[in-house]
């Protein structure tokens, strides 16, 4: 699966997207992002107040309660602002 990363959660993990086998367990994007808060300092400091992070799976804007499913990319972003 492929992880995805944009703005300032990229600047702090340190990289702009990865290939990731998830674990048994991981089911909805709520457990998605513990499990990466988890895999290091990095990590912890992109997602330390996860529910202002946004998720896209395959490009469609997801809740963190929406099940991963078979998504073959999820895109992990800051919230957005206008202007």
């Amino acid at each position: 699966m492929k992880l995805v990363y944009f703005a300032w959660i990229r600047e702090r993990i340190g990289m702009n997207e990865e290939e990731v086998v998830l674990p048994a367990g991981i089911v909805t994007v709520a457990d998605l992002l513990h499990w990466l808060k988890g895999r290091g300092p990095g990590y912890d400091a992109a997602l330390q107040a996860p529910e202002i992070v946004r998720v896209a799976l395959d490009q469609e804007h997801c809740d963190h309660s929406d099940p991963i499913g078979h998504a073959r990319e999820i895109a992990i972003f800051p919230p957005m602002t206008g202007g």
